[in-house]
């Protein structure tokens, strides 16, 4: 079925029909442009509130970046922002697919209709031309006819009146057959007005017509065809990012995944390990004795002295209170304003950043020679005299950073004492070690402390001076030794070590160690030697592989 035989007489109709389809297609063209404005804005408003929740310093300047919520939280954001880059994807895939070509598809469609339209109002036009001249002649041949039959009865009444003349008789005669001959005519002019008008109407309806509304069905349902393609672009653009929107939600389900509580607390102690000792038992001031002692001549400080031993209080709980207010402190290339064990991380990563800076010179400076031997050798690539200012400045940053390296290892080995003492220190100072036990006594000479006579056991009754005691810390060191595990791991020995103190053992660099128990916090590892002996070394002098 075609509108051309159906709705042959329906032009008003498909006139209104045709125009609201192209109606409700920029209905929906309008429809999609604000959905992309409203996804372009969802995503706007994700980067806004992702950038608003970022960290703002850079991320290896920012100690929190270290702990695994902080780490889950950035990834979380950037997934999110992740996510609203798909939501941009969408608006954008909705403004160029959907509300650009179908706006121009509908302006298309409009001129189409238009032309359309335009010619069957002509063949409307024409065929009210043809009826209009077929009623001028209708209406000139019915009056032609009149004035015939009026004229015939005037000739007639003459011809029977006496009294008239023949020449009026004549002339009336005359009239007549002039009014009967232009009424043959414009009956002739009628019939051929008659036949063109029937020919031309016939055409307009069976054959001009019809095509024009056909032409209309067929634009129609092209355009009909089209929105519905329009349609489904409106899902197709949302299943496109379904894939990446689901590995963003995957990610976010991954990072909530990954906060791991207890490395976070490994993680703050290892970035605030003071590395300092803690504070032995306070003595007892004794202020009674100011009031039994008499005042002289030759007494110090006030008469009853009791200022001074205030003064020296107060000086004793400054120094030995560790909650206290710090005072700002001012930053030295050492890192000495740092507590030990801190300054020994910094000098460890700047003595590796200085080393990596040192290979990649000497990488330089190997590339360079090179060069300049392929130069010597085929002159026309370049001249190896342009490459003597190059190697030059590569040298002198070499001598710069060994001279750097050589301060650093200098700082380093000072500051990997000063954690050893306070280790030693702390100990020495309580009866339960803490845990793990990995520190190193004084020296070695007080394992032949422990072996001495009776005479040493017995006058161990006596405290022992915090600086002076030579007594082994760890007792359970040749516990632990007696009964040799399985290694856990391997390791290397990055710098040499003497392993001097009780519970430590000795390595060389480069040497390949067993591991047989890892750092518990301490900064000690304990590692077995191939040619046997198992003690404790710093861990930063190693660098381990777990089984």
């Amino acid at each position: 079925m075609d509108w051309g035989t159906e709705l042959w007489d329906q032009f008003e109709v498909l006139e209104r029909h045709t125009q609201w389809g192209l109606d409700l297609l920029d209905k929906y063209v309008k429809f999609v442009k604000e959905r992309a404005e409203v996804e372009q804005a969802y995503a706007k408003q994700l980067r806004s509130l992702v950038k608003k929740y970022l960290p703002k310093r850079p991320t290896k300047d920012d100690p929190e970046v270290k702990f695994s919520q902080q780490q889950s939280f950035v990834q979380l954001l950037q997934e999110v922002n992740d996510f609203a880059g798909q939501r941009e994807l969408v608006a954008e895939s909705l403004g160029i697919r959907v509300c650009l070509e179908l706006a121009k598809y509908s302006q298309e469609m409009k001129q189409e209709r238009k032309m359309h339209f335009q010619e069957g109002r002509r063949a409307q036009q024409q065929l009210e031309n043809g009826f209009k001249q077929l009623e001028t002649s209708k209406r000139k041949f019915e009056r032609d006819c009149r004035e015939a039959e009026k004229a015939a009865h005037t000739a007639e009444r003459l011809d029977q009146d006496i009294n008239a003349t023949k020449a009026d008789v004549e002339k009336a005669k005359q009239q007549a057959h002039l009014r009967n001959h232009m009424a043959e005519e414009s009956k002739n002019e009628y019939a051929a007005q008659l036949q063109r008008f029937n020919r031309d109407q016939a055409h307009f309806y069976f054959s001009q017509m019809p095509q024009i509304f056909d032409k209309l069905q067929d634009m129609d349902e092209r355009r009909a065809t089209r929105l519905g393609a329009g349609y489904g672009l409106l899902s197709e653009a949302e299943l496109q990012v379904v894939p990446i929107i689901g590995k963003c939600l995957e990610g976010m389900k991954v990072a909530a995944e990954s906060v791991d509580a207890k490395n976070d607390s490994q993680v703050l102690i290892e970035l605030h390990k003071s590395g300092f000792a803690r504070p032995g038992d306070l003595e007892f001031e004794d202020f009674s004795q100011v009031m039994n002692r008499v005042p002289s001549d030759s007494s110090l400080g006030t008469p009853d002295g009791r200022p001074e031993l205030r003064a020296a209080s107060s000086r004793s709980r400054a120094k030995r209170w560790p909650f206290g207010k710090k005072n700002k402190t001012v930053v030295t290339e050492d890192f000495s304003h740092l507590p030990p064990e801190q300054q020994r991380k910094r000098l460890q990563q700047q003595l590796e950043e200085r080393n990596r800076e040192l290979q990649k010179e000497e990488d330089q400076r190997e590339a360079l020679k090179k060069m300049k031997d392929v130069y010597e050798k085929t002159p026309q690539m370049g001249d190896p005299a342009s490459l003597e200012p190059r190697i030059a400045e590569t040298l002198g940053n070499i001598e710069r950073l060994k001279l750097e390296v050589q301060k650093y290892e200098a700082w380093l080995a000072e500051a990997e004492s000063r954690v050893l003492s306070n280790r030693g220190d702390s100990l020495s100072r309580h009866s339960r070690p803490p845990d793990p036990p990995a520190t190193a006594p004084p020296d070695s000479s007080s394992s032949s402390n422990n072996s001495g006579s009776q005479d040493n056991k017995e006058s161990s009754d006596e405290p022992p001076s915090e600086e002076g005691q030579d007594t082994p810390i760890y007792t359970e060191f040749d516990e632990d030794f007696e009964e040799p595990g399985s290694p856990i791991g391997q390791c290397v020995a990055i710098y040499r070590f003497e392993g001097s103190s009780e519970g430590t053992i000795s390595m060389s660099e480069g040497e390949d160690l067993s591991l047989m128990e890892e750092d518990k916090g301490d900064g000690w590892t304990r590692v077995r030697r191939r040619q046997g002996g198992e003690g404790y070394v710093p861990t930063s002098y190693l660098r381990v592989t777990l089984n």
